[in-house]
């Protein structure tokens, strides 16, 4: 039966790879650990185990999202708890052999155990009793107030083994959806749920999907933005190269509940890693017949298929990423109409298009219910949301955290604040067009209403920590230098608006500004703002307007210098 190819056998293979009845050491192989040296650790540790001889398995596994502890290694010994290990080198491989075959763990390398861990997807595996001498996850400050439901594979299975994936509950929602819940009914849940769009602005999903369903035409299609350009953020990286399964999953939902035959996938060239996984995510998902035709036997056919975009910041706007994929220049185009009318989206066809993070979510919607995930977050605002931690802060890294989490709780408490025992003095949210915020807001909760209030925004999730040595009229220039040399150039306020605030910024950084060019500055910003046509000349200002209203004295200071 289509979409039931071995699909059983593959799933009891699986929760034999993730917790054998032999020792299994896992190496986190995502980006952020290959960089720092994880491959060389993998080798290393293949040659000592094929050198001794001992029985155990070695595996890859993507990012726990800790990423200043990397390289992570995981260590599973039969009966005990999983054990993490952190800033593992090449030295340390000896040492884990030896250790596991003697079924212990290296305690000068463990950060945690994990005794057993819900993966959200209707599957809890337990792996045995504790290590007295090993702290337990929850009690590692960087984890304890995160809630990992994006998250939830990420670090602990093969990204690149479907098995793994079907072990925790994989499919288990797209099957679901397909054979005991109408288009309909699963769009009700979405809305039910509250799920907002993680890329940008915070649309409703499930209305968005709503709207697509009732438009009539021979196609339709889902898109997957993947295209993540802000500086400093990689969440959708690593969520693709962590857990790929868990996107084309969320895909296959959506396209079902809209009518959809096609699914695309735009995705940065920059990110060769999460395009190999994701290609043989599709491959094997096309191997089971969970895409193609008549998946599960339902009569529904649907397929998915990567496009590659060179990088433009611009293409991150849904109306110039389909532009790019029709190949097009990337530049927006004015709404009406929207990208789910009929003559609105790819190819005139009705489109809904969603962040990574937005379709990671929708298997756990599915499979748990909306009301389960609305009761994560606010009442506005639910369920977690995931986060880049990065720049002058301690420990950086991936954080997910329920919607409402204050900037403290995430600077201070999974971070530890400024980086090298400095002050924080603000964070930049939202990428190049979000706002600063300095440290007396940071008991704002984290949502999209908040962070528009102070004049910042979500977008896809960075955190840009800023220390008392930051200048930020330096930091204002650096990302108004940045959207200028990103803008598409369609329109007049973007594209000469843009260029002369950058030329004032400059005046002022060389100690040439005037007291009328701060206002002159501001109206600039304002008026960028209030008259570009798309998201990216809307939102460009947003460095200025936020750096000139909480560090209006730096640049009064640079003035008078």
């Amino acid at each position: 039966m289509n979409g039931l190819r071995g699909i059983s056998a593959r799933r009891v293979a699986g929760l034999q790879k993730i917790k054998p009845d032999r020792p299994r050491i896992a190496v986190g192989l995502a980006t952020c650990g290959t960089a720092v040296g994880g491959d060389r650790v993998y080798r290393r540790l293949q040659e000592v185990i094929e050198n001794s001889g001992d029985d155990i398995m070695l595996t890859k596994t993507g990012c726990m999202g800790y990423c200043r502890e990397e390289p992570l290694v995981n260590v599973t010994i039969p009966g005990k708890p999983l054990v993490v290990l952190h800033g593992v080198s090449t030295d340390d491989a000896d040492e884990i052999v030896r250790a596991v075959r003697a079924g212990k763990v290296p305690y000068d390398r463990v950060l945690c155990q994990i005794p057993s861990w819900d993966h959200m997807s209707g599957t809890t595996i337990e792996y045995g009793r504790g290590f007295d001498q090993v702290p337990p996850y929850e009690d590692v400050p960087f984890f304890s107030h995160q809630k990992k439901v994006v998250l939830r594979n990420t670090g602990f299975i093969n990204p690149e083994d479907l098995d793994e994936y079907l072990a925790v509950g994989g499919y288990a929602a797209a099957k679901k959806a397909l054979t005991e819940m109408t288009p309909d009914a699963v769009i009700v849940e979405v809305e039910r749920s509250g799920l907002r769009g993680r890329g940008g602005a915070g649309f409703p999903t499930g209305l968005k999907w709503r709207i697509a369903k009732k438009e009539t035409g021979d196609q339709k299609y889902v898109i997957c933005n993947a295209d993540e350009g802000d500086p400093g953020a990689y969440m959708n990286r690593n969520e693709m190269e962590s857990d790929p399964h868990m996107l084309v999953e969320g895909m296959i939902i959506g396209a079902y509940a809209v009518g959809a035959g096609e699914g695309l996938i735009y995705l940065r060239a920059e990110y060769p890693l999460a395009i190999k996984r994701l290609e043989l995510a599709i491959s094997e998902a096309r191997t089971c017949g969970l895409l193609g035709k008549d998946i599960f036997d339902t009569g529904f056919d649907f397929d998915i298929r990567i496009v590659t975009g060179a990088g433009a910041f611009v293409c991150g706007e849904s109306t110039a990423l389909v532009a790019s994929i029709e190949g097009k220049t990337g530049r927006p185009h004015p709404r009406p109409p929207r990208l789910t009318d009929l003559g609105g989206g790819l190819w005139g066809r009705p489109t809904v298009l969603n962040n990574v993070e937005t379709w990671c979510n929708v298997p756990v919607i599915i499979q748990n219910g909306g009301d389960w995930f609305a009761e994560i977050g606010t009442e506005k605002n639910t369920g977690t949301k995931v986060f880049s931690l990065v720049g002058a802060v301690d420990r950086v890294g991936l954080v997910e955290v329920p919607l409402g989490t204050s900037l403290n709780t995430i600077v201070y408490e999974i971070g530890n604040g400024g980086a090298n025992g400095k002050n924080v003095k603000a964070v930049q949210t939202g990428g190049p067009s979000g706002g600063c915020i300095p440290t007396r807001l940071f008991d704002m909760p984290m949502d999209y209403e908040s962070l528009n209030r102070v004049g910042s925004i979500m977008g896809s999730g960075g955190i840009v920590v800023m220390d008392e040595e930051t200048n930020m009229v330096d930091i204002a220039r650096y990302f108004i230098n940045f959207a200028t040399g990103e803008s598409c150039g369609k329109c007049v306020p973007c594209r000469e608006g843009l260029k002369h605030t950058l030329l004032l910024l400059n005046k002022i950084m060389a100690g040439k500004g005037k007291e009328n060019d701060l206002e002159t500055l501001e109206l600039l910003a304002d008026t960028i703002k209030k008259t570009s046509l798309c998201g990216l000349g809307q939102s460009a200002p947003n460095p200025v307007l936020t750096t000139l209203a909480y560090f209006r004295e730096e640049y009064d200071a640079r003035v008078r210098r």
